[in-house]
């Protein structure tokens, strides 16, 4: 997996330098075919777990990153948002995306060491002042629960289907780059939670929620909340639907000012 990732990314790299050359919107649009290459198919099933996920960017090339990495072990689930808009952000998320895949190819880390394995390769380099946003969720396989850690990002829904009930993650962690790694390992929090059949998941990014109609509305965590404790019973396809549907009826004509991103994840067995 790591190989296509890497010579893709690479590749997309190469584009800042075409993009001085004749056709800038030509290299434009194939700098983000490239980009949507890289990302996780829109639909996926792994050991019970039903996983879709919908991405719009608000330029050609955006800086938001989700990704379904399937081990031996499990699956994880992240989604981050780099800090800024266009071409820069892209270049540094497929970066962040390789440097992710093969952390957890060759470590296997917790959702937590994970964030403290990047934010070290973000401090490393002084010059850097990008920051990113984050969670992250492993999925042991076989196990009705999952681990999952927070780093300064939109806060996670669960859907409990038992209560018929929905609730946000509100674990503490500091975003990527934002501090030191020993600071982050004191303030970041690695917690479980179960995860049963007929419960659901959705991670999305802050373009999503803030997302702004002609009247200056925005969209808001509590419609998605609403939306979410209606149809988070149904399976993960639906679901995703069913919120794409509703940000583009509240969006009408206007286009988005930032990148929307989000995944929901449905245990189905």
């Amino acid at each position: 997996v790591l190989l296509p990732v890497s010579f893709l990314g690479m590749l997309l790299i190469l584009m800042i330098e075409l993009l001085e050359k004749s056709d800038v919107q030509k290299e434009l649009d194939f700098a983000r075919d490239i980009q949507l290459s890289l990302l996780p198919p829109s639909s996926a099933v792994f050991d019970g777990l039903e996983i879709n996920s919908f991405a719009a960017t608000a330029l050609e090339v955006g800086g938001d990153y989700v990704d379904i990495i399937h081990t031996d072990n499990g699956t994880y689930i992240i989604i981050a948002d780099v800090s800024g808009k266009g071409m820069s952000a892209a270049l540094y998320m497929v970066r962040i995306q390789a440097l992710v895949h093969l952390l957890i190819n060759k470590l296997h880390p917790g959702p937590k060491d994970l964030f403290l394995e990047l934010n070290n390769y973000i401090k490393s380099n002084k010059r850097d002042k990008t920051f990113i946003t984050g969670c992250a969720a492993f999925f042991p396989k076989g196990e009705n629960y999952f681990t999952f850690a927070r780093a300064g990002h939109n806060n996670p829904i669960v859907y409990n289907k038992e209560k018929d009930s929905t609730f946000k993650i509100n674990t503490t962690g500091f975003a990527l780059g934002m501090t030191s790694t020993p600071a982050l390992k004191k303030n970041m929090k690695e917690s479980r939670f179960k995860f049963e059949k007929g419960d659901s998941l959705l991670f999305y990014t802050d373009g999503l929620v803030e997302a702004r109609n002609n009247r200056n509305e925005e969209y808001g965590f509590e419609r998605l909340e609403g939306l979410f404790s209606i149809y988070g019973s149904l399976h993960s396809k639906t679901i995703t639907k069913k919120i794409q549907s509703s940000v583009e009826s509240f969006l009408g004509e206007e286009k988005p000012l930032d990148d929307i991103t989000f995944t929901t994840i449905h245990k189905s067995s």
